[in-house]
This record gives C-alpha cells, sequence and structure tokens, in this order.
C-alpha cells in the first residue's frame, strides 16, 4: 500500500469485542465511530463482513488498502491481519462469521456489493435490541443470522472498490482526481501533464488497478457523492460539484454502478437507534 494511503494517526481507540473466540456461530454488533478512531491491528479466526450504514470504512491488510463507502461492505477472510479506522464519524456495522461457515465466502478479504435483501436484513437486525457479549439470543434471530450468511455468499465481490496502485507515476495522477474530483480533462491531456502518452497511463491504470482509469474516477465520485447526499444535498448540486454537466449524466454513473437511482440507493428506514 503507499505511503500516501497509510492509516492515519488516531484520536479514539476501539477495543474489538472478543479477541479469540466467539460466543456464537454468528455475531452482529453496530458500532458509532467518531472521526479519527482506529482498531488495533487484529488477526482473528473467524470472518468479518463490515457494513457503513453511514460515512466511511476503511480498512489495511498487509498488502492492500480496502473502503466502504454508505451502503457498500468488506468482507475480511478469517486469518486476514488487519487493521480498521475511519477519517470522519462513521456508523458501522460486524457480522463476525465462525470459520466453519465461511466455506461460501470470498477465500481473500474484498470489497462487496451488498443485494437489497442483505441491505433490508441489515437495516432490520440494527434496530432490534444489541446483542449481548454472552452471545445470548433468540432462536428466530439465530436463524436470521444464518439466513444471512446464505445471502452474503451471494453478493458480487470487486476486490478493492477503489484501489491504490503501487506505481508512484500513477499514484500521483490519481492524486489529481483525489484532490479535484471535478476534473475533466481528456486523458491525453491529462497523460501529457505527466509527461507520459494517453496510451502509457491506459496501460498503467489496467495493470495497477484492474480497471479503466475513466471507471476508477467513477468509482471515485460515487464515494464522494454519497456521503454528500446522505447530508440532504440535491442530486443536482453533487452531479456539479463531481463535474457532471447534467444530473442525468450523474444519475446514469449511479445506477451503473449500484444498480439504482440516488434517492432509492440512500434512502433507509428513520429513527434506527445506534448501539456500541
Amino acid at each position: 500500500m503507499p505511503k500516501s494511503h497509510s492509516k492515519p494517526h488516531s484520536q479514539h481507540l476501539r477495543q474489538p469485542p472478543f479477541i479469540d473466540t466467539l460466543p456464537v456461530p454468528v455475531y452482529f454488533r453496530t458500532e458509532h465511530m467518531p472521526s479519527h478512531a482506529t482498531y488495533p491491528s487484529m488477526c482473528h479466526p473467524w470472518g468479518e463482513f463490515v457494513y457503513s450504514f453511514s460515512g466511511i470504512t476503511e480498512v489495511t491488510t498487509r498488502e492492500d488498502y480496502f473502503l466502504a463507502p454508505p451502503h457498500m461492505a468488506l468482507w475480511i477472510a478469517p486469518g486476514t491481519e488487519h487493521v480498521g479506522f475511519n477519517h470522519a464519524e462513521t456508523v458501522h456495522c460486524s457480522v463476525y462469521i465462525k470459520r466453519e461457515l465461511c466455506a461460501a465466502l470470498p477465500a481473500q478479504t474484498c470489497a462487496v456489493m451488498v443485494s437489497p435483501l442483505v441491505r433490508a436484513m441489515l437495516e432490520h437486525l440494527r434496530a432490534l435490541p444489541p446483542q449481548g457479549h454472552d452471545g445470548v439470543e433468540s432462536p428466530t434471530r439465530a436463524r436470521l443470522l444464518r439466513v444471512l450468511v446464505d445471502q452474503l455468499g451471494t453478493c458480487a465481490t470487486t476486490g478493492s472498490y477503489l484501489p491504490h496502485p503501487d506505481d508512484p507515476e500513477l499514484d500521483a495522477v490519481l492524486k489529481v482526481f483525489h484532490d479535484n474530483p471535478a476534473d475533466n480533462r481528456p486523458l491525453a491531456d491529462l497523460a501529457a501533464a505527466f509527461h507520459m502518452s494517453e496510451r502509457t497511463l491506459m496501460r498503467h491504470a489496467q495493470r495497477e488497478l484492474g480497471m479503466s482509469l475513466t471507471e476508477w474516477r467513477a468509482r471515485l465520485r460515487l464515494v464522494r457523492a454519497l456521503p454528500l447526499l446522505q447530508a440532504g444535498r440535491s442530486v443536482e448540486s453533487v452531479a456539479l460539484d463531481l463535474g457532471y454537466a447534467t444530473s442525468s449524466a450523474f444519475i446514469a454513473m449511479f445506477r451503473r454502478l449500484t444498480g439504482t437511482s440516488p434517492g432509492k440507493f440512500i434512502a433507509r428506514p428513520a429513527n434506527h437507534q445506534v448501539s456500541g
């Protein structure tokens, strides 16, 4: 992982609820993380599914950097050394799953595109009274958690949703978009600004990111758009801020990447209580 994306200095250190064993096969919890919070480095024998209700959850492993924008998720495979943190205030849930139940889930840590059914199940679980650390739960909740695990195995995965390159030249190019997602320069002009050809830039992006630079920029814009939409900004104003000439162009990008409109994607039941 490039040094420019290393874990920031933390003001709040959170401790995980379990270290060596889980009290039940599947455990669900929600967490309200303040700005600049982090967990210590962990490597637990169970899998962990992390879903962001709001804010952006970030995770680093030894090799990679991952993030979960609002309403998206990460899968941390059993035995993966990792550190979770966030820059801004974040609300997320974690589903801890014993290794024996992880056979249908990805063998590697990755970003997850959450299905509408899984999203609805997570919202329902969030609204229930918090599960105690002793794992005592009703048979109904236990069955729901097992169904959730089955459904997680059907969700599409995307590796790192917004991957970062090892190549310093490409990292410098991507910093342009990080600093100004509305930058709409043609790729040829951008490549020339960094003393390379358009073909060389495209080749570097495909090799380092596993996708085109255009696709990566669209994903970055989606990540930047979600917190703004959650804060109540209009689709039109967000689209203009991110460099789209029209809101319809922004909505088309949003539908392509999420499968639904911005309004439907952001909408969720109100008056949920957050438990620690």
